[in-house]
């Protein structure tokens, strides 16, 4: 009886203790990803049921871009020659940064705001008081990052090329390039996200606190302004974050090989891109290892 009273007692006070129940066997590896799998569409529907959230992550880089292009379509091609001829259109000259607006916006403030509001709002404790495994909720997180920044993109190229005559590539092996930094960016930008899912105190201060740090690298790494234009401290602060460097690789997939110049180091150093991704990933992973809670702690 005393035995009883005591899982009781626990089970209402803190978060469900999977490895410390004698009497729960542990799930088979089988059934966490399928709860996982199952997550990402409940994840997914719940996204796109939030207005304020897909305007904010979804369409706005779609947003910007057709500001952008529409705004400085008056100053002619970038890059052209004296004579006026090649260079590129403000669209075209756009779309790199707003691809990796998009990353940043899908994984860092999607989750960041997401997960502080479900540990504010008490949806993290319930789901810790459940047999849910924390693999599965993560795989249900960063999967539905996945679906609907990959919808997003198809999104953004469709408008770019169908709307503002934006040439996208026809090499393979600049596709190749793009699907590993796009696929190095998400994941890099989910698991920060997730670790700085951490930092607002609540989910009514989480956007005031993750949307002024999104929004300042995105200014400082050439996402709304050309990277040679800003002074060369700034550029040096930008280079430490992974912005800047998902910036710069998309650049090397959409903007002609002379565009290179213009950057910091004079090319476009894909090694140093795909370093500093695997780095900042690794980082996330370790930050959210030691950050993460079902229910905040006082």
């Amino acid at each position: 009886m005393s035995l009883t009273t005591k899982s009781n007692t626990n089970t209402t006070t803190k978060p469900f203790d999977r490895a410390a129940s004698p009497f729960v066997p542990p799930l088979p590896r089988g059934r966490t990803l399928r709860l996982g799998l199952s997550r990402i569409g409940y994840e997914t529907r719940i996204y796109f049921r939030s207005g304020d959230q897909v305007f904010f992550t979804f369409l706005f880089p779609v947003v910007m871009l057709a500001i952008f292009s529409a705004a400085f379509s008056a100053m002619g091609n970038v890059g052209e020659a004296p004579d006026g001829t090649g260079g590129v259109t403000q669209a075209a000259y756009t779309l790199p940064g707003m691809i990796a607006a998009g990353i940043l916006l899908s994984g860092v403030q999607n989750l960041a705001t997401d997960i502080a509001t479900e540990k504010s709002d008490g949806t993290l404790k319930r789901l810790g008081g459940s047999p849910l495994p924390v693999v599965s909720y993560f795989l249900g997180k960063m999967g539905q990052v996945l679906v609907t920044s990959m919808l997003q993109l198809a999104l953004l190229l469709l408008v770019a090329h169908l709307v503002f005559g934006v040439a996208l590539p026809t090499e393979p092996e600049r596709w190749v390039t793009f699907a590993w930094i796009y696929l190095l960016g998400i994941a890099t930008s989910a698991v920060l996200g997730i670790a700085l899912s951490a930092v607002p105190r609540s989910g009514k201060s989480a956007t005031a606190v993750i949307i002024p740090i999104v929004l300042v690298l995105q200014f400082i790494s050439g996402v709304y302004l050309s990277f040679a234009m800003l002074p060369d401290w700034l550029q040096n602060v930008a280079s430490v974050f992974p912005v800047k460097w998902i910036a710069q690789g998309m650049r090397s997939v959409f903007l002609p090989d002379s565009f290179a110049a213009q950057e910091q180091s004079g090319g476009w150093d894909l090694s140093t891109v795909a370093l500093v991704l695997v780095v900042w990933a690794v980082v996330g992973l370790v930050l959210t290892r030691f950050s993460f809670r079902w229910v905040r702690r006082s």
